[in-house]
């Protein structure tokens, strides 16, 4: 028995049958159809749920949804997010975000800040290409945060309504999120939806 085993290892290494058997599975893929993509001048479809780009979205009347609330800074788990808010002077009790920056070197598109959000102020983006050459420009203030928001917005809505985030509804649309109101003087008109 120990001859047969050694003569057949004999003849496996004699006739390099590891090898024809490596060959036959790299013969077998020479004939297969090729699905890589050109890159630069292919772009793959991306479905709605994709993680890209965070961007800053604003209401249908062009008015900021960012509340200033700081609650996607505290959900994000990187710590990439910085939001100072400040206090609307001609409005008393309303916040609104002075600043906002995103360092997108740090961020891992969980998309716990976007869940956080109260309101649907930030939503991600289909937007994935982020090469620069100075590192400086991946850090994105509230301005460049706002031209994202308006150049991918219909991403970043697809992306909500995906997450079940906001609907694709008119009472969706014209929900707006009402600070509390000053008891000696009303700063804001009642809401559509309560009126």
């Amino acid at each position: 028995m120990r001859v047969t085993v050694f003569v057949k290892q004999i003849l496996q290494a004699a006739l390099f049958d590891e090898i024809w058997d490596a060959m036959k599975v790299t013969f077998k893929h020479m004939f297969y159809k090729p699905i890589t993509f050109q890159y630069p001048r292919e772009q793959r479809t991306l479905p709605d749920t994709h993680r890209g780009a965070l961007a800053l979205l604003r209401y249908e009347d062009h008015q900021e949804r960012c509340v200033g609330c700081d609650l996607c800074e505290a959900a994000c788990p990187s710590r990439c997010i910085k939001v100072i808010s400040s206090e609307d002077a001609s409005r008393p009790l309303q916040r609104f975000a002075s600043e906002f920056y995103i360092d997108i070197t740090k961020c891992v598109f969980c998309g716990y800040c976007v869940e956080a959000c109260p309101v649907n102020a930030l939503a991600m983006t289909k937007m994935y290409e982020f090469s620069t050459h100075d590192k400086r420009t991946l850090l994105f203030d509230k301005k460049r945060l706002y031209e994202i928001g308006e150049r991918h917005l219909d991403d970043a809505k697809k992306y909500l309504y995906a997450h079940n985030q906001e609907k694709n509804v008119e009472e969706s649309r014209e929900y707006r999120y009402y600070f509390p109101q000053s008891v000696l003087k009303p700063t804001q008109p009642p809401p559509k939806h309560l009126g």
